[in-house]
């Protein structure tokens, strides 16, 4: 199963509708937990996820309202008794706050603390970009590698039946018969994480290609002034950002408590995403990921 649950969408300070940040990737029995601000424990409660889910958190940062959810979270793992490895992601420079976290959760979690300073590979498929904010910032982009589809018509042209068929993946041919004569390239899937960043290359980078993106539409287009003070993406660069990448569907979240109706900020990043579809994140919503892209050539 892949899905993405939105446990919280608020910039900065919550509302009466939207919790401090918090999502959670479901990926093929993995759980990577997103940026937890206060409240996470309750919202994934109220959105009937369980904390033995949780395989690995990513912080983009240290801003209060994307890791004080934290200690909670950590808490309840312990308490469901969650026995497997948790992994923590977290930029370098943050490691005072991240460890003065960590010491008010309960003991007894197998958590591993593990800090990045620059661009790269973190974990098997899970890659980090710095972005622009005003501490050390990085998104997250968690890749499927490529592959295969087996075509059942030239399966059956060439006698492949049962057992075979799995013996055949596994292996990579059966006698004379290859992979590559039964089958077509399968694009892996890509998900795309972009939090509290001006418009920068990392964004970019980390957006290419994506299948589902996630990014932060604080501000509206008019408060593009603002955005800029406060090194913040609007509604319509977030748009942009999702057509320069190609990007299947557009997911905006971390919205300015200004706005009680977001959806103004919709319309501005679908006038930009050119053909991306655009949805706005809400408080407990579970988003499907998209689905599989055709087969690349």
């Amino acid at each position: 199963m892949r899905q993405f649950v939105v446990l919280g969408t608020a910039s900065q300070v919550p509302t009466r509708t939207r919790n401090h940040n918090g999502y959670l990737l479901l990926w093929d029995g993995q759980g990577l937990l997103f940026d937890p601000g206060e409240g996470t424990q309750r919202q994934m409660l109220l959105a009937g996820v369980s904390a033995s889910q949780i395989t690995r958190i990513c912080l983009t940062h240290v801003h209060g309202d994307h890791c004080f959810g934290l200690p909670g979270v950590l808490s309840r793992m312990v308490l469901d008794g969650v026995q497997h490895p948790v992994h923590l992601h977290f930029p370098a420079s943050g490691e005072e706050v991240v460890r003065a976290l960590v010491s008010l959760a309960s003991p007894g979690l197998d958590l591993r603390l593990l800090p990045h300073g620059g661009s790269g590979i973190v974990a098997p498929g899970l890659e980090v970009r710095p972005l622009n904010h005003r501490i050390e910032t990085y998104g997250y982009r968690f890749v499927e590698p490529d592959g295969r589809t087996l075509l059942p018509d030239r399966l059956a042209a060439a006698g492949i039946v049962g057992s075979d068929i799995g013996r055949l993946q596994r292996e990579g041919n059966l006698g004379a018969i290859r992979q590559e004569d039964v089958s077509v390239p399968r694009r892996g899937q890509r998900f795309a994480f972009v939090m509290d960043t001006a418009e920068c290359e990392g964004a970019e980078e980390l957006a290419d290609g994506a299948d589902l993106l996630v990014a932060e539409s604080t501000f509206s287009d008019e408060d593009a002034g603002l955005a800029r003070q406060y090194r913040h993406l609007t509604a319509g660069q977030a748009g942009a950002l999702a057509a320069g990448g190609g990007v299947g569907t557009l997911l905006l979240a971390h919205f300015s408590a200004r706005y009680e109706d977001v959806l103004p900020l919709v319309g501005q990043a679908r006038a930009r995403a050119a053909g991306t579809n655009v949805l706005a994140a809400n408080d407990l919503d579970r988003v499907a990921f998209p689905a599989r892209r055709r087969n690349v050539s």
